[in-house]
């Protein structure tokens, strides 16, 4: 039976975060400083999993205002019409812009959620120590930075929109307070990618000790 290779964490070297240069630590618990860019070394992102999860978390709970509340409110005629993303898709289906709809659902709705629940996936799996998956692991959480500002597709709907219809006193639309849960569940997400270390999908039941 052929002996697995050594990870980079146990053969001493370490990527840094910044510019990628790969080199040799200094020590386990000094690793130093890169040789390029000068940024601080760690063999893991300190706290990575404990700062994932409050960012997932924060989301998730803001991800139901953010369905719930109305993004915008239209005004015509002293009436009000408030509506939601999901209103809104269920309106443009109705009126015959399906492909708008779809649009709308899978980048306001869809992907916040996937994002959320493929977030709390790896982080379980980190946790866990999952062995077998890690390239699909890794292409996952590339995917998740990949579409993350996408997301944003509904509130720059609402703000144009609001820019464009302001035909006072017969018409105008302000946005709701869902568009500031929906933005904050967005950034959120951004930062959770970027706080999980990917290096961690790759541990594999404690046999790299240098996990956060």
């Amino acid at each position: 039976m052929r002996a697995q290779p050594p990870s980079a964490a146990q053969a001493g070297l370490v990527s840094c975060r910044d510019c990628g240069l790969l080199s040799r630590a200094a020590s386990p618990q000094a690793p130093g400083y890169c040789p390029r860019c000068g940024s601080q070394l760690h063999l893991r992102h300190p706290n990575s999993i404990q700062h994932t999860w409050a960012l997932v978390i924060a989301a998730a709970i803001c991800f139901i205002p953010a369905n719930a509340l109305p993004v915008m409110v239209s005004n015509a005629l002293g009436s009000s019409t408030p509506d939601t993303i999901l209103s809104g898709v269920n309106y443009l289906y109705e009126s015959g812009s399906w492909p708008l709809a779809l649009i709308v659902l899978v980048a306001s709705f869809m992907i916040p959620l996937g994002k959320l629940m493929a977030l709390g996936w790896l982080l379980i799996a980190v946790q866990r120590g999952a062995r077998g998956g890690e390239s699909q692991r890794m292409r996952l959480h590339r995917l998740v930075h990949l579409v993350g500002p996408w997301s944003m597709l509904d509130v720059f709907v609402a703000t144009f929109t609001v820019a464009l219809v302001q035909l006072n006193p017969l018409m105008s639309v302000v946005p709701g307070p869902g568009v500031l849960f929906f933005a904050t569940v967005v950034v959120l997400t951004m930062l959770a990618a970027e706080t999980l270390d990917p290096r961690l999908l790759w541990d594999r039941n404690g046999v790299d000790s240098h996990r956060a």
